[in-house]
């Protein structure tokens, strides 16, 4: 699943009232999952198959069909993520260097991409294969720099 395709879906899910989504088991999908998790956008993440969420039959069943269960979070009965858009885009990727990285996360505009508001995160993918997925705060903290993926609030 391309970014823009797990975007449209997790906005569409909390827009639905779902309570569990699933996506195909790839490290992207994980990635930006996790982050969404650390971030407090979603309760929790379990490996399972295209049956359920069950991390027994995961290591069992073909690879084709392990799915990443995500359990969407609400406060009040609304949704807890409002919007999740994508930066780049597979015309365009952004490319963001850490100095660019810390002004869109100090609130002010950094090349073609408005800075983050309050509450708002940034998956920024790293060239460096230790840290492939990372939320664009912890990025300038490592003061490392890379693709802007995607936004949430």
């Amino acid at each position: 699943m391309l970014p823009h395709a797990l975007c449209s879906h997790i906005q569409n899910a909390f827009r639905a009232r779902h309570a569990l989504i699933s996506v195909e088991h790839n490290t992207q999908n994980l990635g930006i999952l996790s982050i969404l998790l650390r971030s407090g956008f979603i309760t929790s993440i379990t490996r399972g198959t295209t049956t359920g969420p069950n991390p027994a039959s995961f290591l069992s069943d073909e690879e084709k069909n392990q799915r990443i269960w995500a359990t969407l979070k609400y406060r009040d009965d609304l949704p807890v993520l409002h919007s999740m858009e994508l930066v780049s885009k597979p015309s365009k990727k952004v490319f963001m260097t850490p100095s660019e990285l810390r002004r869109l996360c100090s609130g002010r505009r950094a090349g073609p991409v408005s800075p983050l508001g309050m509450g708002e995160i940034a998956v920024v993918r790293t060239a460096n294969k230790e840290f492939m997925w990372i939320e664009a705060r912890e990025a300038v903290s490592m003061k490392m720099g890379g693709e802007v993926v995607c936004r949430a609030r």
